[in-house]
């Protein structure tokens, strides 16, 4: 791939998705580029920018842009966030809210990892108090392929090493074929969450406007200041006041002007 055209790229990409691909990250899209090289027989990287850039290259450029995207993702991960969410957050709703529909938003859904881990939380939740908080999640992203993965609630074993034995056991099936190891969600679970594709670079979000929660993290460390500002601003169009906002923990409001408070790290209510 020549400088040009990772520079192609690389601007297209930043211009309509809003991730930022330095010059440093010129071999990481060599390489992820160079299997949809060889998948669809496309001699070159100019003829395949040719093609993506072009009138017949939407489907093409769907899989690049799931090549390029990072969603790197876990269960469980950052798990104070949904300590936050057992030990204060979901108790309060409880008691201001009884009887009210929770409706929860993951913005960068990825593969779902963040969607179930959300809805084992919600469930052990619901266990212990009476009268069992109704939800809802919605999960959003970029990539086709990701959100075909959380569809189908389906992980390879070795994925689900951070969820804890016990709520693997309940919320989690094996394949009758021994021979596939894999699990999936059980369908009191996968009922729970919806999906579909979204890019935040949108002007406008095709979501509801009610929103208790949204969760945000780790995606807009890959956007620059002023537009992680537009996007926040957009996502809390969605979130009810005084919902709850979660970024990933490298990443902050600091000298943003957004209608959110700070409750704890990375925790924030709307304003």
């Amino acid at each position: 791939m020549s400088t040009d055209e990772f520079k192609q790229i690389s601007e297209f990409i930043t211009t309509h998705y809003g991730i930022k691909l330095p010059d440093f990250k010129k071999t990481m899209v060599e390489g992820r580029l160079q299997k949809r090289l060889r998948k669809t027989g496309i001699p070159s990287f100019s003829a395949y920018i040719d093609l993506v850039f072009s009138k017949h290259g939407k489907e093409e450029l769907l899989e690049m842009i799931d090549a390029i995207s990072t969603n790197k993702t876990d269960f469980y991960r950052e798990s104070s966030h949904f300590d936050f969410l057992t030990g204060t957050l979901l108790p309060k709703f409880t008691k201001e809210h009884a009887g009210q529909k929770l409706k929860i938003w993951s913005a960068a859904a990825s593969s779902g990892e963040e969607i179930y881990t959300i809805a084992m939380v919600m469930e052990e939740y619901n266990s212990t108090i009476n009268g069992a908080i109704n939800y809802s999640i919605l999960g959003t992203d970029i990539s086709v392929e990701k959100l075909k993965t959380a569809i189908s609630a389906i992980y390879p074993e070795d994925r689900i090493k951070d969820i804890p034995v016990l709520i693997r056991d309940k919320y989690l099936m094996k394949s009758k074929d021994s021979s596939r190891k894999v699990v999936r969600f059980i369908p009191s679970i996968r009922s729970k969450a919806q999906f579909k594709r979204l890019n935040l670079m949108d002007n406008r979000y095709d979501v509801d406007d009610d929103y208790d929660i949204v969760f945000c993290r780790n995606v807009l460390i890959y956007f620059d200041k002023d537009l992680q500002e537009r996007v926040i601003n957009k996502l809390c169009e969605k979130l009810k006041p005084g919902g709850y906002f979660f970024l990933g923990h490298s990443e902050s409001i600091i000298g943003k002007k957004v209608p959110l408070k700070q409750i704890e790290p990375t925790v924030y209510q709307k304003i």
